[in-house]
């Protein structure tokens, strides 16, 4: 049986989820809770296996209420249940430790379905925000991508790309047209710039972060 805490200022959407709960055998209503700090105390003195919190609350919002409960009770989960199919909100939740998140649009098989999977330590996110997700994901690695070689000049990016490819100073400035010289101050810039410390991790550097997308470099 999974014990439920129930967290919304609206008692009337708090009586409909208990009263749907109550219908199951496998669900308890533990206790109801219509603030965070309130949510908070209940969650510590009733130790419950799901919080179905809202996040528009008086007073701490249902985030920072789901931070503290995760942060203070190891084992419960958190499912956010709002009406906000907010980007910012989302990721905040997410942040903060829940582990599902989804709109109270969501039909009753299917909220009664993710919190039997919430229990069972899986994470959810309601379909209709999944893609926010994967969008955000895929913005953020992107960025994350053009920005790991900003601090170099062209010149430096050319001399990483060799430096990935295995080669020593003297084979990179045949290559470049350089005095050796020049390259061992390149390589130590490139160094200095990325905060690493040896030629390997610059090579680990540059091919995790796909230097070869910047470069048109000779296999």
């Amino acid at each position: 049986m999974l014990k439920i805490l129930l967290v919304d200022d609206h008692e009337v959407v708090r009586l409909g989820l208990k009263s749907l709960l109550a219908r199951y055998p496998e669900f308890e209503v533990v206790a109801e809770a219509s603030s965070a700090d309130e949510a908070i105390e209940l969650a510590e003195r009733y130790k419950p296996d799901v919080v179905v919190m809202d996040i528009r609350l008086p007073g701490k919002s249902g985030i920072e209420a789901t931070r503290e409960i995760v942060d203070q009770e190891g084992e419960t989960k958190v499912i956010i249940l709002t009406s906000y199919a907010d980007d910012d909100l989302l990721f905040d939740a997410i942040a903060a430790g829940a582990s599902g998140y989804v709109l109270k649009q969501i039909d009753s098989k299917e909220l009664l379905n993710a919190l039997e999977r919430i229990g069972r330590g899986e994470a959810l996110l309601d379909p209709a925000v999944t893609q926010k997700v994967f969008k955000r994901m895929r913005e953020g690695a992107l960025k994350a991508e053009q920005e790991a070689f900003g601090a170099l000049t062209e010149q430096e990016l050319k001399v990483l790309g060799l430096v990935a490819q295995g080669k020593r100073n003297k084979e990179i400035a045949s290559d470049v047209y350089l005095s050796e010289k020049t390259v061992r101050n390149y390589v130590s810039s490139i160094l200095s710039k990325l905060s690493l410390s040896t030629r390997s991790e610059a090579a680990a550097y540059a091919v995790r972060h796909h230097i070869n997308k910047y470069l048109q470099i000779e296999e």
